[in-house]
């Protein structure tokens, strides 16, 4: 930070708002030399989780003093009962603020700012029913809390997050500076939101202390923000979706980078114009190199707001209440460092609700939390395309946690490409409550491809159960045309207990020159329970999945080097009875998988596998 005429500049935003991205070839050198300098240390690596869990051990501080939101005159709000979504296309019941609600967006923006101009505190929200129509922005030292029985409803307009931004971007509204899937933009404001901030937290009594982010309840026009994922039926605004054809989008992607040659263009681009698509066209505008400033969305774009994001802060807590509803990702910190989530119900089944995803950030604990996910439930990030400045995550813990219902429970990637390493995961319970009608897919997941690239190394997970298994179905994925990999032959998707997808969602991405590097992986103490079946009892389709990076798929000028997944071990295990009892296990590009005292139909199996491809 410096100072200038008496007015604070922050030097990273203004640097964010001006960089250009790191080169793909930087990148690509930058993977290959970390994953030497990255060995791990000598002995036993459970000492650096246990060394990340003690920087916790001394817990965030706050001036004793309150600043009530009632004070600045926020007034409760009476709530009624509509129909909606109580997850992605699935209707039911749910409680809104009735119309004419009193907006509390202000009282609590003067309450943190006094709360923040007296050197910080706490800012209470009292029990009771809350409409803000607008985000909820933290500042340094200063503690957001719910008390219990306090339920705030945060509008589900999207206008009201695009009338504070710092960024006045005209027509497109007063936008906030924040990253969707990996990629920085400017668009409507996260529902909670930090930018720079030290000593941060957000805070719950218990789990009747609510935050709703109302994503499944319907607007005037009969459509929710979970509708901008894709809607099911046709209608007149079919086009609003991220999935549609924007015709704000360029005709060419030249319009906005003239300083790519015709063959670049054409490779962004790829043979349709699907690229055309907000969620295409940011990604696009990384890999062009247009700067974050000229990434505009807002009013007339349907990016999704992250419920909590936090970017470029330090010191954060966020602990003991429930999320519910999220527009889209629950919890997404951003180049943050000290980061503990604890105590926090998770519960939102919308398209994209992962409940935890934490993106270029360094130490990082979550504890004892609790996730009803309608996408990943931890999902760690390190950005995408060329947006990898901030570097990798590390140094992250997850423990005691329960995972419910999700696509995968502890799950690394797909925006992955600055890299990860250093994670580890103990004592989990994969519960599965509804293994029977929403089963976890996967448990333990890696997702990348030759676009999102990236490292994974020095991943450790052990002490998990999972009482009902995981899903028994396959979800087969759809490799490129011509790919080595026989359509409907693989099941990355859904029915393995760990799956390490290399060639995740090979189309999404026309630009694919940046091969993965997965190395150093070691799994031990995984229990997994079976369910009955008109069969007899099952745990899961497959055992394990190892699908490494497809060298097919590569599309660079020149040569690269595609490494198989190597490194791992996986002992002491017992994955149940699967359902595809003849191949357990499945195998592409891997080198030396170690299974030492491993169960599987009741078989112990010690061997090492690999598959060159």
């Amino acid at each position: 930070m410096r100072i200038n005429q008496g007015k604070i500049i922050d030097t990273r935003r203004r640097s964010l708002l001006r960089a250009a991205s790191a080169s793909v070839a930087g990148l690509a050198a930058g993977c290959h030399t970390g994953s030497q300098a990255g060995a791990a240390p000598a002995g036993d690596p459970w000492l650096r989780a246990k060394a990340i869990v003690d920087r916790f051990r001394q817990p965030l501080t706050f001036p004793q003093r309150d600043f009530t939101i009632t004070d600045h005159g926020a007034r409760q709000c009476k709530v009624v009962t509509v129909d909606g979504h109580v997850a992605h296309h699935e209707p039911g019941k749910l409680t809104t603020p009735a119309p004419d609600a009193p907006d509390c967006y202000h009282a609590i923006a003067a309450s943190i700012a006094a709360c923040s101009a007296a050197g910080g505190g706490r800012v209470l929200i009292p029990a009771g029913n809350w409409l803000i129509k607008g985000p909820i922005v933290l500042k340094s030292n200063v503690n957001v809390h719910l008390a219990s029985g306090a339920h705030v409803y945060f509008s589900n307009d999207p206008e009201d997050f695009i009338k504070y931004g710092e960024h006045d971007c005209g027509a497109n509204g007063r936008l906030t500076l924040s990253r969707w899937q990996g990629n920085d933009c400017l668009n409507h404001s996260p529902l909670v939101y930090a930018y720079g901030q030290d000593n941060i937290a957000l805070t719950g009594e218990d789990w009747t202390s609510i935050l709703d982010g109302q994503g499944g309840v319907p607007r005037a026009n009969g459509d929710t923000w979970w509708d901008w994922k894709g809607k099911r039926k046709p209608g007149p605004r079919q086009h609003e979706a991220q999935t549609a054809v924007n015709p704000r989008t360029p005709a060419s992607v030249r319009e906005v980078a003239p300083g790519l040659d015709s063959a670049q263009a054409a490779l962004l681009e790829g043979g349709n114009d699907k690229w055309r698509t907000d969620e295409a066209w940011l990604p696009t505008l990384s890999e062009a190199g247009v700067p974050v400033a000229r990434r505009v969305f807002g009013r007339g774009h349907y990016l999704r707001p992250c419920m909590v994001e936090f970017i470029g802060c330090s010191n954060v807590l966020l602990q003991g209440y429930q999320l519910n509803g999220a527009p889209f990702w629950q919890h997404h910190p951003v180049n943050c460092s000290k980061v503990e989530i604890r105590g926090v119900h998770m519960d939102s089944l919308g398209p994209n609700s992962d409940g935890f995803d934490p993106e270029a950030c360094d130490t990082v604990l979550v504890d004892g939390c609790t996730f009803n996910s309608g996408d990943d439930c931890i999902a760690i990030k390190a950005g995408k395309n060329r947006d990898t400045r901030f570097g990798p995550t590390r140094n992250v813990v997850i423990q005691r946690c329960v995972m419910n219902s999700g696509h995968g429970g502890v799950t690394l990637g797909s925006e992955m490409a600055g890299g990860i390493e250093h994670v580890y995961a103990q004592e989990i319970e994969f519960r599965n409550t509804h293994w029977a009608t929403d089963p976890l897919n996967t448990a333990i997941r890696l997702k990348t491809n030759m676009n999102r690239g990236g490292f994974l190394r020095h991943f450790y997970v052990r002490n998990v159960t999972m009482p009902n298994g995981v899903n028994l179905k396959p979800q087969f994925y759809k490799p490129l045309p011509g790919s080595p990999i026989a359509p409907k032959s693989v099941a990355p998707g859904a029915g393995a207990v760990i799956t390490f997808d290399c060639d995740y969602a090979p189309s999404a991405d026309n630009l694919r020159t940046r091969p993965p590097v997965v190395e150093h992986i070691h799994i031990s103490g995984v229990r997994v329970g079976n369910v009955p079946t008109a069969a007899g009892p099952r745990s899961c389709y497959q055992a394990m999945l190892f699908l490494g990076p497809v060298g097919f798929d590569y599309n660079g000028s020149e040569a690269a080097e595609i490494l198989p997944i190597r490194d791992v071990t996986i002992t002491d295990c017992d994955f149940g009875t699967p359902v595809n009892a003849g191949q357990p296990w499945y195998l592409y590009n891997v080198r030396d998988v170690s299974l030492r005292n491993v169960r599987i139909g009741g078989k112990v199996i010690d061997t090492v596998l690999s598959h060159r491809a």
